[in-house]
């Protein structure tokens, strides 16, 4: 049996750093890999 979107979405793995293991808040619309302190260290 197929499982709703929903559940799908719901069952996924929190997104996570790979710089520093952190994990990362998602944003809608946002393809961004690492979290904003590995970004903001590129930045430099």
């Amino acid at each position: 049996m197929l499982m709703s979107p929903l559940e799908f979405f719901r069952s996924l793995p929190k997104k996570v750093c790979p710089e520093c293991g952190e994990g990362v808040e998602e944003q809608a619309e946002s393809y961004l890999m690492e979290c904003d302190r590995c970004l903001s260290k590129k930045e430099e």
